[in-house]
């Protein structure tokens, strides 16, 4: 029982805005008619209440502007002669978003009412609020039935509900009535387990019936970021999430915001929900993914096969060539997402450091060359330029090797000048191609040198402020997280750093380019840390990419990016001869 005047200790259900604490404002108009924007509002009428009990009334006549056609004057008793010296709608569109700011705005037909104020507000430059608005003609649809209610016009859910106002067709009296009919409304849904705004809201959208009864797998959730696991009739896991109310965000699938048909077949076979609690958002979206990776989920579309991206390797043989795998070794460039993307990177690459592409066997002792099919055709780049020793042959691979460490970006300056000399040549096609080509490549170097760069570090310690006060703190391990946890506001941060440092898991690197990291983990963590408020703890080295890695080559990539973007264009006019456009390879 709650006392007046007492504080109430809220349940779980009540942490969202419970509708006894809501202040609601229930709006009605009259107007010359019926459309916005052409006709115009002649009377205003407002409730505000909260807690079934009456705040503020607000009613004024409006000066249209105009005369009052006689069917309307007829409807409402309101002539041009009442109207004629009341204040128009500039002066009293303010004073009513005064009067109606911060509640929830309520009105019998609300897109009629809402598109006439608006139309206002538009007419006289007043800025529109973001109203949570609320329609009683739609709740009661969804509350009463047809037999109980054939019609739901404010007269007669007024005599149905034997209100205590009648409708006159004028503002403040329909306003009032109004009142009464919502009151009615919410005690009806109260039975239905609605006592919350965002309850209420929900509520509304049609939703089934076994539906809304799985709403209680959801009562068990805390308040907290975390991730959910929906589990389906022998108790495999159907669907992974992630939420920073993990309550709320479940409850959301089972009313009518959730719209998509997918999710509304794996609703209905759910027959349980799990969750782990997590510290933040990062630590959950970590987890995600590895959850994601252990469980592949039938309906999630993403994320579900993060070992399974295609990279570029050196085979291990004495004339070494590139190939597409899809396990890296020590010196590979990905991973890449279709085998296609990363086979026309092999292509260019082998091109500019001078690989063989003929896919025979050379035996150690032999030379290259003898039997290259593709040699008379000179399309074997290590046939082309006479490396037929393993001697001659050695420094293509070791280029390689020195291009993906970010020592020497040698290839990419070669491809930089061939796209240059095509599009001197005229020939922009080419050009235009290989512009692309590049930046492929420098976009996929780029991805994983910074990626290798975090991968690098033994053990970082990064913090982020929270948006509660206090700390997030993540402690990253090989490109891994290996542990998380929060500072509240008013504790010291540095106890909890080192607790979390003494119970981080060990992880154990291994010679692959990113360590043996997911590329999706370790790209979570370095969105996290590129944050502008991330700050660094501490590391156990420097935190740094290669000087003549692919990050140097980030603008001439955005050029050449912006200037694919325009060749599919074909309205596109060539820039002038000798411009940065031009030499990048434009179309003509």
């Amino acid at each position: 029982m709650s006392v007046p005047g007492v504080p109430e200790q809220l349940r779980f259900d009540e942490l969202d805005t419970p509708l006894r604490d809501t202040t609601f404002v229930v709006v009605d108009l009259e107007t010359t008619g019926a459309r916005p924007g052409e006709d115009a509002i002649t009377e205003i009428g407002a409730v505000k209440i909260r807690g079934g009990e009456v705040i503020a009334e607000m009613a004024t006549l409006v000066d249209p502007g105009r005369s009052i056609p006689p069917h309307i004057v007829e409807i409402t008793g309101i002539t041009s002669a009442m109207v004629i010296d009341a204040p128009r709608i500039e002066r009293v569109l303010p004073a009513f978003l005064e009067f109606a700011r911060g509640a929830v705005l309520v009105a019998h037909n609300a897109p009629f009412d809402t598109g006439f104020l608006k139309a206002a507000a538009s007419a006289t430059d007043t800025p529109w609020p973001k109203f949570t608005v609320l329609c009683t003609v739609k709740l009661a649809r969804r509350v009463l039935t047809r037999d109980e209610a054939p019609s739901v016009k404010l007269s007669s859910l007024a005599r149905l509900f034997d209100v205590g106002t009648t409708p006159t067709h004028r503002a403040l009296d329909d306003a009032r009535a109004t009142v009464d009919v919502l009151h009615a409304l919410i005690a009806r849904v109260g039975n239905q387990g609605v006592h919350s705004l965002t309850e209420l809201v929900d509520y509304l959208p049609d939703v089934s019936s076994h539906q809304r009864a799985k709403r209680s797998l959801a009562s068990h959730l805390p308040r907290s970021p975390g991730v959910y696991l929906f589990r389906g009739p022998s108790d495999e896991v159907l669907y992974v999430g992630t939420a920073t109310d993990l309550r709320r965000r479940v409850r959301n699938y089972f009313t009518g915001s959730e719209t998509r048909g997918r999710m509304k077949e794996m609703v209905a076979l759910t027959t349980r929900i799990d969750h782990v609690e997590c510290a933040h958002a990062l630590e959950a979206g970590v987890r995600e993914l590895r959850l994601l990776a252990a469980h592949t989920p039938p309906y999630n579309r993403r994320s579900k096969y993060p070992k399974r991206g295609w990279w570029i390797t050196l085979t291990a043989e004495a004339f070494p060539r590139l190939s597409v795998v899809r396990t890296p070794s020590a010196d590979s460039l990905g991973p890449f997402r279709s085998r296609s993307t990363a086979v026309d990177v092999a292509d260019v690459l082998a091109e500019y450091c001078i690989l063989r592409t003929c896919t025979s066997r050379i035996p150690k002792g032999r030379a290259h060359g003898a039997q290259c099919p593709p040699r008379e055709l000179g399309r074997c780049p290590a046939s082309v330029h006479g490396r037929d020793t393993e001697d001659a042959y050695r420094p293509g691979p070791e280029l390689f090797r020195l291009f993906l460490r970010g020592a020497d970006d040698a290839p990419l300056h070669r491809m930089r000048a061939r796209v240059e000399e095509l599009a001197a040549g005229e020939l922009f096609e080419n050009a235009a191609r290989l512009r692309d080509r590049t930046a492929e490549v420098v976009l996929a170097l780029r991805r994983m040198q910074r990626l290798a760069a975090l991968t690098a570090l033994d053990q970082l310690v990064a913090a982020r402020p929270a948006a509660t006060g206090g700390w997030e703190f993540a402690v990253i391990r090989s490109g891994r997280l290996a542990s998380a946890g929060c500072a509240r506001r008013g504790i010291h941060p540095m106890p909890v750093v080192d607790a979390l440092v003494l119970t981080a898991e060990t992880v154990v690197p291994d010679a692959t380019p990113l360590r043996g990291a997911s590329p999706e983990e370790a790209g979570l963590l370095a969105r996290w840390l590129d944050q502008d408020d991330t700050r660094i703890v501490s590391a156990s080295s420097g935190w740094c990419e290669p000087a003549r890695g692919a990050g140097s080559w980030s603008e001439w990539c955005a050029l050449a990016r912006a200037g694919s973007a325009s060749t599919r264009d074909a309205e596109t006019r060539p820039p002038a001869p000798g411009s940065a456009d031009y030499r990048l390879g434009w179309r003509s």
